[in-house]
């Protein structure tokens, strides 16, 4: 049997600052490949939670599906593929869909089309994160497949 990489989540919660004028059901990854120093979650570089696919999903937006307005994976680099089906699924139940990689650029096979945003970076602790004006990292919106900078939306 070959090793299939996967998405594993730890936790969710529904938040209102990770997307503008969403109501978000973020789902924390793990298995994040990334280990930027200073990160403010350091267990999600663990392989550690559950398998995340689309009964899972399902499950949760039986429970929360009318009080969210966009579902955001937070990590899923170390398989960008299942990011890649989840967030056609995502699209197919009628929800908004996010994806905040850690990585400088997303890959070269990625489908715009699957979602409506996109956060690129690996977090910098120097720099900050998307809430300072020296960030490097980066929040797009995107509509039909063109990328809009939207990271100065996040800073209070």
């Amino acid at each position: 049997m070959e090793d299939l990489a996967m998405l594993k989540y730890t936790d969710y919660d529904i938040v209102f600052q990770e997307i503008p004028d969403e109501t978000t059901l973020a789902l924390n990854l793990s298995l994040c490949p990334n280990r930027c120093q200073g990160c403010h979650s350091p267990q999600l570089w663990e392989d550690i939670g559950e398998v995340l696919d689309e009964d899972v999903l399902d499950s949760l937006l039986l429970r929360y599906g009318s009080a969210v307005t966009c579902i955001s994976l937070m990590g899923g680099d170390n398989d960008p593929h299942a990011v890649y089906r989840l967030a056609a699924y995502i699209h197919q139940k009628g929800y908004k869909s996010a994806w905040y990689s850690g990585r400088q650029e997303l890959p070269a096979d990625f489908p715009p089309e699957h979602f409506d945003y996109v956060k690129v970076g690996p977090y910098i602790e120097q720099l900050g994160g998307l809430d300072h004006a020296t960030t490097n990292q980066r929040l797009y919106r995107i509509i039909n497949g063109t990328f809009t900078d939207i990271t100065a939306r996040m800073r209070k």
